[in-house]
Order: structure tokens, then sequence, then C-alpha cells
């Protein structure tokens, strides 16, 4: 059956369920251990007939995904390749937390939404491999259990700013979101829920008219036309001047902050005129500013902007009343930080 078992509501396993002349409440327990327990395999469901566990097994495999390859960071974060059933390999990295007790407060999990991807952003690896296909929201989701099996914890945020223009997979995208925020399933509330895009002008208006209060953030990088047209080639079309209007329309319609994320590489984008240039951007925004040091990525010569750049754009931002955080780079000598996402294993 093309149908994974795990987009079927209680309603459609009890349906399921008489077809196979079974009793309805078997809906019931399947559907918390599908998604309340997160099984990997119908054998881990102990109070279900052995029968029945063999004819899901027969007609909806579970088919997850097998992890290829494992990396631990000396800040803690791990990045996974995950290999599909139809060979198709994505990254995925978990992001943790911990208190003074060097013990888990948060664990955050960037997912990838395509397997590659087709904006060929010049700082970025994954946009140098091309495009291969979008991942189901259920392949999305994966990525989030195997980093909370693996890591034994709770995932308690998700960004999707792993592989992939989220935007340009949206229905796919939602429908992940949406198993990622329901209390039957990882219960993960929507302000912890966020949304990275390169400004794709059709998915912020469509994001603005969604009930939940996913959070949205914006790969800026450049606020002049021909310096970003150089940077991210493929929202040339999407320009600056119409990405405010539809920014501001969007604020307007759901009262949520936008978050900018601006990537400092030394000599292109770290400027005073580039500086200035944001500064302006952000006028009448209500928005907040991720200033991060660029990552190397092997076969680049960009390099990232110094620690005296970096405090400077910090001072200077704040000191115009613009909101912005200087974020630590984690997980860079595993190839896991932004921008640097890019699968080595051979398909």
């Amino acid at each position: 059956m093309s149908k994974s078992i795990l987009e079927y509501s209680v309603a459609d396993l009890e349906h399921l369920f008489v077809s196979y002349k079974q009793p309805k409440f078997r809906a019931k327990q399947v559907y918390e251990w599908l998604h309340k327990h997160r099984v990997t395999s119908y054998d881990q469901m102990t109070n279900i007939p052995k029968a029945l566990r063999d004819l899901l097994e027969a007609d909806f495999p579970l088919g997850k995904p097998a992890i290829v390859d494992r990396q631990v960071s000396s800040d803690g974060s791990r990045k996974y390749v995950l290999r599909y059933s139809d060979g198709s390999l994505v990254e995925t990295v978990g992001l943790p937390s911990f208190d003074k007790n060097e013990q888990i407060k948060r664990l955050t999990v960037c997912f990838s939404t395509q397997v590659g991807c087709a904006m060929e952003c010049a700082f970025c690896a994954t946009g140098k491999e091309g495009f291969t296909r979008n991942l189901t929201a259920l392949e999305m989701v994966d990525q989030i259990n195997v980093v909370e099996t693996d890591f034994d914890c709770r995932v308690t945020n998700v960004v999707a700013m792993g592989q992939g223009e989220p935007f340009l997979n949206y229905d796919e995208l939602m429908k992940a979101l949406r198993i990622l925020n329901s209390p039957d399933s990882f219960n993960i509330g929507a302000r912890h829920i966020t949304i990275s895009t390169c400004g794709i002008f059709s998915g912020i208006e469509k994001l603005s008219d969604e009930p939940e209060q996913f959070t949205l953030a914006i790969s800026l990088h450049a606020a002049t036309q021909d310096l970003r047209n150089g940077l991210m080639p493929r929202v040339s079309n999407q320009p600056l001047r119409q990405l405010k209007k539809v920014l501001g329309d969007y604020i307007r319609k759901t009262n949520r902050r936008v978050t900018f994320e601006y990537l400092l590489i030394k000599d292109i984008n770290d400027q005073e005129e580039d500086l200035s240039a944001l500064v302006s951007f952000c006028k009448n925004i209500l928005c907040h500013v991720n200033l991060l040091p660029m990552n190397s990525i092997d076969g680049s010569d960009l390099q990232p902007s110094n620690q005296e750049t970096c405090n400077h754009w910090l001072s200077v931002l704040e000191k115009n009343g613009i909101e912005a955080t200087m974020r630590k780079s984690r997980g860079s000598d595993i190839a896991g930080a932004c921008g640097q996402l890019k699968n080595k294993q051979a398909q």
C-alpha cells in the first residue's frame, strides 16, 4: 500500500481494522504505539496480537531510515547521515544545550526538508550538490525520531534549516510540523518550531494564514540587492524591496516577530555599507537578527569575518534599537554547522 500507516488517523485505523475483522479498539492502541511511543517495529507493540502485527508488517512496512554515518562534536552536537529506502541520503543534526550539571536541558534538531537543494547559495555546501527530490512529511519526522532515540532524550525544539528550501516543499513541511506539534505525538510547542527560508514569498504568505504560531526565520545574508543576488542567485527573482513588504504583511497579520539569519563573510558582506544596509532594512520591522561568522566549507574561498567585526556589528545593531544575537557555531568540527551540510557517503 502506498499510504504510510503513520498518516492514518484513529478513525482511519478503525476502518482498516474493521476490514481486517479486528475490534475497533485496536485502532487507538496501534495509534499510540506509533505516535506516542514511536516504535520502530510492530514487534514492539506488546498488547497487539502477533497475527495482526504480521498483517500490518506485510501491508504497512515501517521502513525507518538507516544511520549510515554518525559523528559527535566536541560540543556534544551529533550529525547523522540517514539513508531512506530508495537510497537517498540526508543529513540531520542534534544540538543539545546543557545545564550546570552537564545534563541536557534542551535538545534541538536541525532537520532536512529535501534531498539536496536547488538554491545554489554560495556559502552552502548543500547547494553545490544540486537537488534530488522532496522529502515526505514522515521522512522529516523520522529524522527527529532518530535524534531523540539516539540521545535518549525528548526533543524540545526543531528547525527546518538542514538541507533544502522548506517552502519549496510546503505541503509536506506543514504535515510534518503538525505531527511534531501534536499532543498525540512529539508535543513540541509551535513557538519552538522554526522554519528557515531563503525568502520564498508564496511560502511566507501561506504561513501567515496558518493557525499555528510557528516561528519564521529568513536567511538574509545581504541587505543590498546586487550582493544578495551574488550570494543567493536563485532568489534574485524575490527582490528585497518586495520581501520587506511581504514580511510587513506577515507581521501585521500574525503579530509575530521575524528572525533574520546573517552569515558574516570576510570582505564580502561585512563592510560598513553592508551594516548600514542591514540597519535600514530592519527599520520598521518587528525582527531579531542572528549574526553568525560563516563556517568554512570545502572548495570555497569564502572565509568568516573576524571577531572584532562581529562585535562591531552586534554593537551597532543594538545601538539602533535592533535586537540582535551573536550565535555560537555548533558542530563545525564535524561539518554539522550552518552551511556545512553535505553528503559524502556513496549511495
